[in-house]
């Protein structure tokens, strides 16, 4: 009888919780079976809160160097308007005007190519703690020379169990910023000569560098679909796995409540059927019998 109290008490205990916390399984011991595929799901779920943060980092990346290489190649546009003015039939005054403000978009896209992100270099490679783009200066400042001091790797970053990505821009794109800055050098230095055979000659060159940049500004805006893509995939495998999840581990409240009702209606039987027996001495059943 007080085994028999014991175990509807433990029931009474367990059904108490499922209505309180509105699930069926807290505890290994509840459905030790569908508890362990719950802990597989969850071990799953979190990966992919893990990938998803990863895509949240891997976007916020992409999006800086997207920035950054369209502020860029604004610049080239306003180089290349430049250089076809400044290859025509100009005054001297005019040319060195142009000259210095070729110098000062210079300066700014070696500023840009030197930008950061979350103090992670955005066009040197793995090297992120160098400034990719070192400058060379002659004795009143101006720059004289662009060299590239980043390296060639790229860091990818995973979004799923099979596949990962680099979010920001490839070494071909972040290297051919040194020979764009070059050009720009070449076009002032022409410019301020006054030499309109040199302002085509760089003219010509920044064009192709234009070109590699506008092609970097479009593999980067690919990247960023790939990103989101994978994010709305997060997002529906976190639903989806969240909802199996609950389905399993859910109690069924109005069942629930039900069951404790019984348990209880039990458990106050046998204690008083228990209470009943107590009355009674050996002897009593010994003159029964």
């Amino acid at each position: 009888m007080l085994s028999q109290i014991e175990n509807l008490s433990s029931q009474e205990s367990q059904l108490q919780t499922q209505v309180s916390t509105g699930l069926r399984i807290s505890a290994p011991s509840d459905d030790p079976t569908t508890y362990g595929m719950v802990m597989g799901e969850d071990a799953e779920g979190n990966a992919i809160n893990q990938y998803s943060s990863n895509a949240t980092a891997a976007l916020a990346i992409n999006q800086a160097s997207s920035s950054a290489l369209t502020q860029i190649n604004a610049i080239a546009t306003q180089a290349s308007e430049i250089a076809t003015t400044g290859s025509g039939t100009i005054s001297p005054s005019e040319m060195s005007a142009y000259g210095t403000e070729v110098d000062q978009l210079l300066q700014e896209a070696v500023q840009i190519g030197n930008s950061q992100f979350n103090n992670s270099y955005l066009f040197s490679g793995t090297a992120v703690t160098t400034p990719p783009y070192a400058v060379t200066a002659n004795a009143s400042g101006q720059i004289t020379a662009v060299t590239y001091n980043g390296n060639a790797s790229q860091a990818p970053i995973p979004l799923s169990s099979t596949s990962t990505i680099v979010p920001g821009s490839d070494s071909t794109t972040n290297q051919s910023l040194t020979a764009f800055m070059n050009g720009l050098i070449s076009l002032r230095d022409a410019l301020n000569s006054g030499n309109t055979s040199a302002v085509s000659a760089a003219q010509s060159s920044l064009t192709s560098s234009q070109n590699t940049i506008i092609n970097g500004v479009s593999e980067l805006g690919a990247i960023q679909t790939r990103i989101t893509v994978a994010q709305s995939q997060q997002t529906s495998m976190s639903q989806t796995l969240g909802q199996l999840v609950s389905n399993q581990t859910s109690a069924d409240l109005a069942t629930t409540v039900v069951k404790l009702t019984q348990a209880q209606n039990a458990y106050q039987a046998a204690v008083q059927s228990a209470a009943s027996l107590m009355q009674h001495d050996l002897l009593t059943y010994i003159a029964v019998q």
